[in-house]
C-alpha cells in the first residue's frame, strides 16, 4: 500500500473526527481541571482518542464493516444497529448540527449577521460545498487529505504557537469534581465526546478509500486502516492536549463560562479583530470536514444495503435533510436524534471491545449476545430517563452496579455476560469435539 495514501488517508480521518464538539471540549476542561490538569487530560484521551482508534481497527478486521459486527449478535440486529448509527450520527444529528454550529461559532465571528436569511445563505453555500466534495467518493482522500485538513492544522498551528508565546497564566485550583477525581472525571467528558458511535461510521470511508486508491487484500487495508488511525488518533491527541493547555494558562480576567467562550477570547487576545476570522476560519473548516465525512459515510451505507438507489442520490438526500432541518428544525430532531446515541453508545463500545478481543480468543456468538442482553438494561434507563421517564423498579434492580451514577454502570454487567457466553460456547465447542473423538474411535 502506498505509504503516500496511508498518510493522506490519516489527515482525512483526523479531520473527519475534529469537528465543533472536539473543539470546545479541551479548553472547558483545562479550566475547570486547572493544576489537575495532567491526569483530566489522560482520562480524556483514553476515551476521546483510544476508543475511536479501536472502533476504526474493529471495522477494519470485519468482513464488511459495521454490519458485520452486529451480526454476530444477530443479523436482524446487526442491520437495525447500523442504521441508528448512521442516522443518530448522520442525518439526524451530525450533519445538521454541524451546519450550525459552523454558523454560530464560525460565521457569524466574521459577519455578525444573525437573521433567517443569513442562515439560509451560509448553510446553503455550506450544503452545496459539502454536496460537490462528496460527489465523488473516490476523490474524498486527495481533497479532504490534501487539501482541507493542511489548511485547518496549518490555521490551528497559528492559533497554538502564538499562545505558546503569549499565555502564562499560572493554573487555578480545580472546580471540585476535578479536585476530587481528574482522571475520571476527564475520562467522562472523553466518554460523552460519543467520538466511538463516529469513528465506526467513519471507518468504512477510510477502508473504502483505501480500496479506491489500489488496496485489495485483507491485510494491506488492515495495515492501511492501522496507519492512518495512529496517524490521526496521533494529531488529536496533540490537538486535545494543546487546547486544553490553553484552558489553563489562558488570562482569566473575565470568568469563561465555556470552551467556545475560551477560544474566541484567545483569539481575539493574540490576533486583535483578526481574531475573529481566525476562529471563524477553525470552526468552519472543522464543521465542514466532518459534515463531508458523515455525508460519505451514510451515503455509501445505505447505497450497499439498497443499491437501487445511487450514491449521488444519497448525497443529495442527505445534503437536503441537512440544509432543512439547519434551518427549520435543528432543535427538534436533536430531542429525537440524542435518545438514539444514548441507546446505542453502550452497545458500539460492548461490540468494539468484543471485536478486538476475537481474534486472540476466538469467534463466540453467545459472548456477544449474553453481554449486549446485560448491556441493553443500562441503555434502555438511560434512554427512557433522556426522555423525562422515571424507572424507579428498574433502577433498584440495575442501580447497584458500580460507576452507575456516571452513566457506565453496564460495564461490569456486559463483561460478566461476556464471560458467561463465552463460557457457555466453550463447553458446547469441548462436548462436541468429545463426542466426535469418541465416535470416530468407535
Amino acid at each position: 500500500m502506498n505509504k503516500k495514501y496511508i498518510l493522506l488517508s490519516g489527515l482525512m480521518l483526523f479531520s473527519l473526527f475534529f469537528g465543533a464538539g472536539n473543539l470546545i471540549f479541551p479548553p472547558f476542561l483545562g479550566l475547570e481541571s486547572g493544576s489537575s490538569f495532567g491526569p483530566a487530560i489522560t482520562g480524556f484521551l483514553i476515551t476521546g482518542v483510544l476508543l475511536p482508534f479501536m472502533a476504526i481497527i474493529s471495522v477494519s478486521l470485519s468482513e464488511s464493516g459495521l454490519i458485520s459486527i452486529g451480526n454476530r449478535v444477530h443479523r436482524i440486529f446487526g442491520l437495525i444497529f447500523a442504521i441508528l448509527i448512521y442516522m443518530s450520527i448522520g442525518a439526524l444529528y451530525g450533519i445538521p448540527r454541524a451546519s450550525n454550529v459552523a454558523y454560530e461559532l464560525g460565521f457569524i465571528q466574521i459577519i455578525p449577521l444573525d437573521n433567517r436569511f443569513s442562515l439560509f445563505f451560509f448553510s446553503f453555500v455550506f450544503f452545496a460545498a459539502t454536496y460537490l466534495i462528496s460527489l465523488n467518493p473516490k476523490k474524498m482522500i486527495d481533497r479532504v487529505g490534501q487539501i482541507l485538513t493542511p489548511v485547518l492544522l496549518v490555521v490551528l498551528s497559528i492559533l497554538f504557537i502564538q499562545a505558546f508565546l503569549q499565555f502564562h497564566s499560572p493554573a487555578t485550583s480545580p472546580v471540585e469534581k476535578y479536585a476530587t477525581s481528574p482522571f475520571i472525571n476527564g475520562f467522562l467528558e472523553g466518554y460523552f465526546t460519543m467520538d466511538a458511535i463516529a469513528a465506526l461510521a467513519f471507518g468504512i470511508v477510510i477502508i473504502n478509500g483505501l480500496k479506491d486508491k489500489g488496496a485489495k487484500s485483507k491485510q494491506s487495508i488492515v495495515k492501511g486502516t492501522l496507519g492512518a488511525g495512529i496517524l490521526a488518533c496521533t494529531g488529536l491527541a496533540i490537538v486535545y492536549v494543546s487546547l486544553g493547555w490553553m484552558g489553563v494558562v489562558i488570562p482569566k480576567e473575565m470568568p469563561l463560562t465555556s470552551g467556545a467562550e475560551i477560544l474566541v477570547v484567545a483569539s481575539n487576545t493574540l490576533f486583535g479583530n483578526g481574531g475573529s476570522l481566525l476562529f471563524g476560519a477553525i470552526v468552519i473548516l472543522a464543521c465542514l470536514t466532518t459534515t463531508i465525512g458523515l455525508t460519505n459515510a451514510c451515503s455509501r451505507f445505505f447505497n450497499e444495503i439498497y443499491p437501487r438507489i445511487s450514491y449521488k442520490t444519497y448525497v443529495g438526500i442527505f445534503v437536503l435533510i441537512g440544509l432543512l432541518v439547519s434551518n427549520l428544525g435543528l432543535e427538534l430532531v436533536i430531542a429525537i436524534a440524542t435518545p438514539l446515541l444514548i441507546l446505542v453508545y453502550p452497545f458500539a463500545i460492548v461490540l468494539i471491545i468484543l471485536s478486538l478481543f476475537q481474534p486472540f480468543i476466538g469467534y463466540s456468538k453467545k459472548m456477544y449476545q449474553f453481554s449486549i442482553l446485560l448491556t441493553s438494561f443500562y441503555a434502555l434507563y438511560d434512554v427512557l430517563v433522556s426522555i423525562g421517564f422515571d424507572p424507579i423498579i428498574l433502577e433498584k434492580w440495575i442501580g447497584v452496579m458500580p460507576f452507575f451514577e456516571n452513566g457506565l454502570g453496564w460495564v461490569l454487567p456486559a463483561f460478566i455476560g461476556a464471560v458467561i457466553g463465552y463460557t457457555i460456547d466453550r463447553i458446547k465447542l469441548r462436548a462436541n469435539h468429545l463426542k466426535t473423538t469418541y465416535s470416530k474411535t468407535k
